[in-house]
């Protein structure tokens, strides 16, 4: 099921931009601000689609600060090491493991899309797992703070 997601529709002769039901506020936690489902979604109801900017850099080679909100996008093998900086709200989701969300790349569209893990009520905090290969919400390691020299706020 298509949930409301970003997307551009016609207005006028124009592209306009039509936002996800999602807000931005403080958690009231260490964590500092996140993201937060303006309405109830489905398991499997798409939450937003991103679009991605390109960095073809290895990570490390990443400024500090966007080390943080980068992720890593996988490239053909022989090209260069890709990182990819989410658009929208993409960047600015907390982690939780398991998280309510998981998410996956469409590398033909330049575009991360987050889809509902489980169903979520209004008013809860979107949350993807930071440590889970390919998008997934739940992994049995913890290694992304640790890698990143990050502390776990607690609760994370």
């Amino acid at each position: 099921m298509r949930a409301h997601t970003t997307r551009y529709v016609q207005k006028g002769g124009r592209m306009a931009l039509e936002p996800p039901s999602v807000y931005v506020k403080d958690t009231g936690t260490p964590k500092g601000r996140g993201v937060f489902a303006a309405r109830p979604f489905g398991a499997g109801d798409v939450v937003e689609e991103c679009p991605v900017v390109l960095f073809r850099k290895p990570y490390g080679a990443l400024h500090k600060e966007l080390k943080t909100l980068a992720f890593h996008w996988e490239e053909p093998e022989g090209k260069a090491a890709t990182q990819a900086l989410a658009l929208g709200y993409g960047s600015l989701y907390n982690h939780s493991n398991p998280a309510n969300l998981r998410y996956e790349t469409d590398g033909a569209a330049l575009l991360i899309r987050f889809i509902a893990a489980r169903g979520i009520a209004a008013g809860e905090e979107l949350t993807i797992n930071y440590d889970s290969e390919g998008g997934a919400a739940a992994s049995d390691e913890e290694w992304w703070f640790e890698e990143k020299g990050i502390e776990l706020v607690a609760g994370q």
